[in-house]
């Protein structure tokens, strides 16, 4: 009824809906409060939507590109790739639209398929083919020099075992410390455990000194604190700690901050006193080691010679995270795989918004000389290139979120995968091709004479 009917006679008039913008609006605000819902912080909710913009933006800009230079290249190829260019340039906004909805779902599947994959490998590339695989922990102090007399002499090298004492940090500076001082959920949870403390008398070979300086000769009371744990805490030099030990207090002045490289798998401590500060305080120790493939037998061994040794594997617990992780990540597919419906759904109502007009197109080519051939070609060769443009789109910005995780969060050099836009430029060829002649198929089944009659 809201149909004007000059639009119903002249069907070449568009017709203007003024609630399309609210149905827009509302549909990103109802976006925008499921994202908040689920994510239950309003900061990972802003990062969320803020990503997704910003990807979507991108994505729109590199389509809008894509599709200027597509239209310059009709003069140069067949008539059937002619007339594809051609609706792909001619619906410019249409078709960067679907290229977007499309590709979103693409990038994602992609991530979690392929570059998912990558990130693991070359992270597991990256640590050294020695790197310590066995934790030995609760090791007494009466205990430590026979257990490192056996590790040599079962060719395991000089293990060093470290001392370890637990303590809970009480206050910072004049401030006392509690877990609701701090909003964010990682720092109450640092605040309410125990830390590991331990003395040393230089740093770990992986630590490096970005702030202050190492103890000096007959220190006491001053520690190192790792520079992750101290930005999280709001631990600056030359504040002062106290760490509550067995009913005792412990304190000591930061005198320096460490970068700490913890995917080495050395023993290491986000606090570290100097030797003699934490004398006559329960301590244990703990050492890492390599054990080399088909020596699990000397586990057995240690442990019957000391049964208070706790040890932990740490290629099982890698694979066991390796196991959740690909069944979360397969949940998250058949997730986004709805996303991809989503971006199909865009195609198919694009199509049907259009049809008229393509039918009007198809029929005065076929008048025109064109068979049926030609026309269902350039249909092909229109979907191909939009698939085309997603999938290469996809990839790119795939790579571009692999390489930054790689870099910013696991710090090792990622190497692009050639697969990986393969797989994007097929996936969308085919996947957008099949589903946009799907969408048409009605536009050739139509004589061109009942078109034209019926004034389309």
């Amino acid at each position: 009824r809201k149909v004007p009917p000059l639009r119903v006679l002249r069907r070449e008039l568009a017709q203007a809906d003024a609630w399309t913008g609210a149905a827009y609006v509302s549909a990103t605000l109802a976006a925008a409060a499921l994202v908040l819902w689920q994510a239950g912080e309003p900061r990972l909710a802003a990062w969320v939507l803020a990503g997704t913009a910003a990807t979507a933006v991108l994505l729109a800009l590199g389509a809008w590109g894509l599709t200027r230079l597509l239209g310059r290249l009709r003069g140069r190829v067949g008539v059937a790739w002619r007339f594809g260019l051609a609706n792909v340039s001619r619906r410019g906004g249409a078709s960067i639209v679907q290229v977007v909805a499309i590709g979103l779902g693409l990038m994602v599947l992609l991530v979690l398929t392929l570059v998912r994959t990558d990130l693991l490998a070359g992270w597991r590339a990256s640590l050294p083919p020695e790197a310590p695989n066995r934790f030995l922990i609760n090791v007494q102090p009466g205990e430590v020099e026979a257990l490192q007399a056996e590790l040599r002499a079962a060719g395991l090298g000089a293990a060093t075992l470290h001392p370890m004492v637990r303590g809970r940090l009480t206050q910072i500076g004049e401030r006392p410390v509690s877990a609701a001082d701090y909003p964010e959920p990682r720092a109450q949870r640092l605040v309410e455990r125990e830390f590991n403390l331990s003395w040393a008398e230089a740093p770990q070979p992986d630590n490096r000194i970005v702030a202050g300086r190492w103890f000096g000769p007959g220190a006491r009371a001053e520690v190192s604190v790792e520079q992750g744990l101290a930005g999280t805490l709001g631990i600056r030099l030359g504040d002062r700690l106290r760490f509550a030990v067995a009913g005792q207090s412990v304190e000591g002045t930061v005198t320096s901050l460490r970068s700490v490289e913890w995917d080495s798998f050395h023993v290491n401590f986000f606090v570290v006193f100097p030797p003699g500060a934490l004398d006559g305080l329960p301590a244990t120790w703990i050492t890492s080691f390599h054990l080399p493939a088909g020596r699990q037998a000397l586990i057995a061994e240690l442990v019957r010679a000391h049964p208070s040794v706790t040890v932990l594997d740490i290629d099982a617990l890698l694979s066991k995270v390796r196991e959740i992780i690909e069944r979360v990540v397969l949940g998250v597919e058949y997730v986004f795989l709805f996303t991809l419906a989503a971006g199909l759904a865009v195609l198919y109502a694009a199509i049907q918004a259009t049809r008229d007009e393509r039918r009007y197109e198809a029929a005065l080519a076929r008048t025109l000389g064109a068979s049926r051939r030609v026309v269902l070609q350039g249909l092909i060769a229109e979907f191909a290139v939009l698939g085309l443009l997603a999938g290469v789109l996809a990839a790119a910005g795939a790579s571009a979120l692999g390489w930054g995780l790689a870099q910013q969060v696991f710090d090792f050099p990622y190497r692009p995968d050639p697969l990986l836009w393969l797989a994007g430029a097929a996936a969308g060829v085919f996947g957008v091709g099949l589903a946009g002649l799907a969408g048409t198929r009605a536009v050739l089944d139509q004589p061109p004479l009942a078109t034209l009659r019926a004034g389309v």
